[in-house]
């Protein structure tokens, strides 16, 4: 119950824009991780909240605000006022867009201050010889482990 529109609840026909309101809920379970009116027993008077306007409550403070925005113009109690697919599609279209910049400008200022990935060579002049950054098996080295006591192995005084 709590994913259908208000209009709907009152015996009017679906349509897209009810199907946004839907859609807006999914939205509140992508930022919270929990279900809408979880709290709330699925009965008529959720539904009679449901009509007068009452929506789930949002405390993400890491929630991006344009994203809470969207989703809360979703569930506008007037089904005329809600976005449309387009609209929805072009507003997540600058969500995506901003989060991909972040990481556009976080590799910028990766390869401008670790240049040594820029040219995709290790520094090799600082590099151990034994240094391994291949996969491969370690049964040589944990073999030989199963030998030492906890105290012989780390004979270095810290209590274990």
């Amino acid at each position: 119950m709590p994913y259908v529109a208000p209009e709907v609840l009152r015996g009017k026909p679906y349509t897209q824009a009810a199907d946004i309101y839907s859609f807006g809920m999914v939205m509140y379970f992508v930022a919270t991780g929990k279900q809408p009116f979880a709290n709330y027993a699925h009965d008529e008077l959720l539904a009679i909240e449901l009509c007068k306007g009452t929506r789930p409550e949002i405390n993400e403070p890491k929630a991006p605000k344009c994203y809470l925005d969207l989703m809360k113009k979703c569930w506008d109690p007037d089904p005329i006022n809600r976005p449309d697919v387009t609209e929805l599609e072009e507003s997540i279209g600058l969500l995506c867009n901003a989060y991909f910049n972040q990481f556009r400008e976080a590799e910028k200022y990766r390869r401008t201050n670790l240049p040594f990935f820029e040219n995709s060579q290790l520094d090799t002049h600082h590099t151990h010889p034994q240094a391994i950054y291949t996969s491969r098996l370690l049964d040589s080295f944990t073999r030989k482990l199963e030998n030492y006591d906890k105290s012989e192995c780390f004979d270095c005084g810290i209590p274990i």
